[in-house]
């Protein structure tokens, strides 16, 4: 994707504002001095001031001014939708899921209570009845991930599972765009097969094989989207290649089994 010279001005600018060099509190240069600086035009100016309005880092007085935001350097973290407009982006932010979601579905077997079980089983059943609709699939996927959050009693992943919502699980049209309906219904069928092993894991409490099939589920998700990796600069590999070669984590170790108890 092309970065236009509103783009560049507004990453110009965030970066002086996070880097300090705009400190809080600091007024801009008027529109005219910094298109006059950047060699821009006002409207690429009042654009790229508009996206920092949007984003917190700066705020707009009446007769004054634009200013930086007091609190801008502490802004929220965010994933627009339009940074993950690449393949290669969305990659990125699969692979920061799998570091989530390993650690997640450990912590949720460990704590999960019958109610989280069967929340995670309403989610499953209402993705296999949605799954002739990609974008309604997506959504219950969506929906069975966060009843994991909220099994692990950390509202913290609650939040951030909550925070990421469709850009947490791409849909799969994405994947399978103009693939035959066969395809569509091979893709459901595997999705399922991984999403039930991490459901009986954490159903038994086994919390080494909840962090293990979460790892196997991202890294599938991963390996499926590579697939389309001809875009990308250079060759994917998935982390399985990466583990074979000695050039990354190797999927989490097995631990000593928890001891099950009753369902609470």
């Amino acid at each position: 994707m092309a970065v236009t010279m509103t783009d560049a001005l507004f990453a110009k600018l965030e970066a002086d504002i996070l880097d300090g060099r705009l400190a809080p509190g600091m007024r801009l240069p008027t529109q005219k001095i910094i298109a006059e600086t950047e060699r821009v035009s006002r409207t690429v100016v009042r654009e790229a001031v508009t996206r920092l309005e949007a984003r917190g880092l700066v705020v707009a007085r009446q007769g004054s001014g634009v200013y930086v935001a007091e609190d801008a350097r502490y802004r929220a973290f965010q994933v627009t939708r339009g940074e993950l407009s690449e393949l290669s982006d969305i990659i990125h932010l699969l692979e920061t899921r799998m570091a989530i979601e390993t650690e997640m579905a450990a912590l949720a077997a460990a704590r999960r209570t019958t109610e989280d079980l069967v929340a995670m089983r309403q989610a499953l059943q209402h993705m296999a009845a949605v799954n002739h609709d990609p974008v309604a699939a997506a959504t219950a996927d969506i929906a069975f991930h966060l009843s994991i959050a909220r099994a692990t009693r950390n509202d913290y992943f609650v939040r951030l599972i909550d925070f990421l919502g469709v850009r947490l699980v791409p849909p799969r049209n994405l994947y399978l765009r103009d693939q035959p309906e066969d395809a569509h219904r091979a893709y459901v069928a595997k999705v399922s097969v991984e999403h039930e092993a991490i459901l009986d894991a954490i159903t038994r409490m086994d919390v080494d094989r909840a962090r293990r099939g979460a790892w196997h589920h991202m890294n599938e998700s991963l390996s499926r989207h590579a697939e389309l990796g001809s875009t990308l600069a250079r060759p994917f590999r998935s982390a399985e290649d990466l583990v074979s070669e000695g050039r990354a984590p190797t999927p989490p170790a097995r631990h000593p089994q928890r001891k099950e108890r009753p369902d609470e």
